[in-house]
């Protein structure tokens, strides 16, 4: 199912003269106002069919209406009543309530911190362990969006609904899988939870959605920082190298990702191998990692630029104490420079020459990758 459009509302035509438009103005605040109260009766005093039916018609009316409309109606008593109908064992009632405060809290921070105020995050968790599936994406739709107010973060965090959302990742939608972890990056920002929102358990499936999506896109930039996170802990990094391709996907990630992706994606492999040099410095330089780092050391933010040295160094096979660190390679590049063009242009041809580093590497990478495969005779390769 997915997400309701975020439109603006349209009043409706308007006369041309001052006049004429203040009265069409306070004649269309009238029938608004008449609405909502009509609505919060039918939810406050009407049987379960009145309530749903106004449920529902709260979402028609309030899907495509502006952020002031939004905060009308939430002022109006119907946050409350809306949040009760999420425990009803009625799965319509459950639905109609949830799809009406999911639009009541787009686009606005009020209403967010409302709903979780009013106590929807434990019927919510309940939702998220439901066999019905349209209900429990709708459930981590709504953690998602109550998720972006920073005040809501805590008590979402303390809730146990993580383990249920990464529950989600893997066994949901594409959709549900989306919201999912964009639900669980919103937590990981939350710097008053004590309690890991992340366990290993969450690793194959990150691995798995970020083989599949655009290393430079928003998704995989939220996906790597929450790998990052897992490659803190023994378990997390046990987990992500018995993923089928994990370190590789996330070298790739260091090839192709964004500013954010290949930071987060460098990260991670930096902590495997910080972790233990002699586990993981195989298992890294297998994957050919060695192109896109030192492509990072040139293109990439300077933490990610700092990170990939580091990572460089750890790889390299010699002892610490004689091996040539990546700043040493630089200042030795930018010295050549400075003695063929100058001091002025010094900086821009020692870049030059640290990018044709990295492409003859590159270059050189690939011919022992095709070399390797052309002296194996793999079966079942599949054309496309």
């Amino acid at each position: 199912m997915g997400h309701d459009a975020e439109e603006e509302e349209t009043p409706p035509a308007t006369p041309t003269t001052a006049a004429g438009i203040d009265q069409e103005e306070e004649t269309w605040n009238l029938q608004k106002h008449a609405l909502i109260h009509e609505l919060s009766q039918k939810l406050i005093t009407g049987d379960l069919q009145a309530k749903i039916e106004a449920a529902r018609d709260i979402r028609k009316h309030v899907r495509k209406s502006s952020v002031k409309t939004r905060s009308k109606f939430g002022a109006a008593g119907l946050i409350h009543p809306l949040v009760s109908m999420l425990s009803s064992p009625n799965l319509d009632a459950c639905e109609a309530s949830l799809l009406a405060l999911l639009n009541l809290a787009v686009r606005n921070e009020r209403n967010k911190v409302n709903i979780v105020t009013a106590g929807a995050i434990p019927p919510l968790v309940e939702l998220l362990k439901l066999q019905n599936i349209g209900l429990r994406e709708l459930a981590t739709a709504a953690i998602l969006t109550l998720s972006a107010a920073a005040s809501n973060k805590p008590t979402i965090a303390a809730s146990g609904a993580a383990p249920l959302l990464v529950q989600i990742l893997g066994s949901g939608s594409v959709q549900g899988k989306v919201d999912a972890v964009t639900a669980l990056h919103n937590l990981s920002t939350c710097k008053e939870n004590s309690i890991p929102i992340l366990d290993a358990k969450a690793a194959s499936p990150l691995i798995n959605l970020l083989k599949e999506c655009k290393k430079y896109s928003k998704f995989a930039e939220k996906a790597t920082a929450l790998l990052e996170i897992l490659s803190k802990s023994e378990e997390g990094r046990v987990a992500m190298t018995n993923s089928d391709g994990g370190i590789l996907t996330l070298v790739e990630t260091v090839e192709d990702g964004s500013l954010v992706s290949t930071q987060h994606a460098v990260g991670a492999l930096l902590s495997l191998c910080q972790s233990c040099r002699e586990k993981y410095r195989e298992l890294i330089l297998n994957e050919g990692a060695i192109p896109g780092l030192l492509q990072l050391t040139v293109e990439g933010t300077s933490i990610a630029q700092e990170r990939a040295r580091t990572l460089l160094d750890l790889l390299r096979d010699t002892p610490k104490e004689k091996k040539l660190a990546s700043s040493v390679l630089e200042k030795i590049v930018y010295d050549i420079a400075t003695r063929v063009d100058g001091a002025d242009k010094a900086a821009e041809t020692a870049k030059r020459l640290l990018e044709d580093m990295v492409q003859r590497s590159m270059e050189l990478s690939m011919n022992r990758i095709q070399h390797r495969a052309a002296s194996c005779t793999p079966a079942n390769i599949p054309s496309a």
